[in-house]
């Protein structure tokens, strides 16, 4: 939580991993100590954005969810907030004999209210972060859990507090305590990730070493041994061993295997073998989407956004007055989308400044690559999405780096100008307006 809050509003809890109410009201805080909230209209599905060069604008339509009302708003400068993930449908792929399971079949993407699982005995299809998540939290009123998977991923144990900032915080002001907390996190993830390019077959052995000891030397380690090396996927962080816990108690397995069918009562594997199951839960991962589905067009003609490549990740080749805040790939997301947002004012005041009323990203000839911007993780999210993401360059700034340290002079320090940007004046120079989609 150190590296996933606000840089401006440090996290000033021990806690290293929070539950959603808590964030919830993190953000809640935070967005009322800001006075963001009158900024913000809700229940509203941005479907297109348009930018008239005559008018110097750029023009969004939606629809209000609950009326079904056409809504239009203008703006100077568009920013998408959206992410990168499609929020209505996560990725469920064919299961054969689905339809004669007579248990509950569910995506955790649309959990349903007041599920029932007491001693109900479970499989979780999956072994990303939210496969790792459920386990432990089902298995304390579940008869068992099951953890299907057909293939393994990287699994690493941290502790639910800081116990340094904890003590800290006992004898010193809590504001600096949290902001050494969290920089002390970014350094050490930054370590991590450097350590496990560099070393994968080190990091590898050290990983597989914390899975024994938690699970003792008969456990067997193919379960938590993938055929990759570390950050070519992203990792799974599991708080005070919990996962681990439930396995050791017998509360919770893990099955190395692939789906031959379903059944009536469970899952038939490949091998033979038979999970019973009341309830299966496919956390089989989510869907990518840039800019929430929001088609765009400059001047009529429509804009492909795995056509384009982006100016230091914030800005797009082509697009006038556009910018998208994407965050790290080995890094909380927080931490590249302060350094974005804050170099977007700085964008923009400086256009106030200089009477400028468009920005416009212009890649030279041969600049840009085929790898897109996530184009580092090898997940199969990832691999599905590609044809929707942004491309990078082949240089900087049309490279993505990945690098907190080399984003934060790039955004941070660099001067706004250079020749990459073309600013145009207007004959009567507007305030610059931001809209945040």
């Amino acid at each position: 939580m150190f590296t996933f809050s606000y840089s401006f509003r440090p996290w000033r809890s021990p806690k290293m991993l929070a539950e959603g109410a808590v964030i919830l009201s993190y953000i809640e805080e935070t967005a009322k100590q800001y006075a963001v909230e009158r900024h913000v209209q809700y229940g509203v599905r941005m479907t297109e954005a348009s930018w008239s060069s005559a008018d110097q604008q750029w023009t969004v339509r939606g629809v209000a969810e609950k009326t079904g009302e056409d809504v239009s708003v203008t703006c100077r400068f568009l920013i998408g907030c959206t992410g990168y993930y499609d929020y209505d449908a996560g990725y469920l792929p064919e299961f054969p004999g689905r339809d004669r399971f007579l248990g509950d079949f569910l995506h955790p993407q649309h959990w349903p209210e007041g599920l029932d699982y007491m001693n109900r005995r479970i499989v979780v299809i999956g072994s990303g972060a939210t496969a790792v998540t459920l386990v432990p939290a089902l298995a304390e009123k579940a008869a068992h859990v099951t953890m299907l998977q057909r293939s393994p991923s990287y699994i690493f144990n941290f502790p639910a507090e800081d116990k340094i900032s904890g003590f800290l915080a006992k004898f010193l002001p809590k504001d600096p305590v949290y902001a050494l907390a969290r920089f002390r996190n970014m350094l050490l993830q930054r370590c991590i990730y450097s350590a496990s390019r560099r070393w994968p077959k080190q990091t590898r052995r050290l990983l597989l070493a914390g899975v024994r000891r938690r699970l003792g030397p008969d456990f067997d380690p193919t379960h938590f041994a993938p055929n990759y090396n570390p950050w070519d996927e992203r990792l799974c962080a599991v708080p005070d061993a919990d996962l681990f816990k439930a396995i050791r108690s017998e509360r919770a397995s893990i099955v190395t295997d692939t789906i031959d069918t379903l059944d009536e009562n469970g899952i038939v594997l490949k091998s033979g073998a038979h999970l019973d199951a009341d309830i299966i839960i496919a956390a089989t991962g989510l869907n990518l989407q840039m800019l929430g589905g929001i088609t765009l067009n400059v001047e009529g003609r429509m804009v492909n956004l795995n056509q384009i490549v982006m100016y230091k990740g914030v800005l797009a080749d082509g697009l006038p007055n556009a910018g998208v805040i994407f965050g790290y790939t080995n890094a909380p997301w927080t931490m590249r989308s302060d350094l974005s947002s804050t170099y977007l004012v700085r964008l923009m005041s400086h256009m106030r400044e200089q009477g400028f009323t468009t920005v416009t990203p212009r890649a030279p000839e041969g600049a840009q690559g085929v790898s897109s911007i996530m184009d580092t993780m090898q997940s199969g999210y990832v691999q599905r999405g590609n044809a929707v993401l942004p491309r990078q360059g082949l240089y900087a700034p049309w490279r993505v780096t990945n690098n907190y340290n080399a984003d934060k002079s790039a955004l941070l320090s660099e001067p706004i100008e250079d020749d990459a940007l073309v600013f145009e004046r207007a004959p009567a120079t507007e305030r610059t307006e931001a809209l945040l989609v």
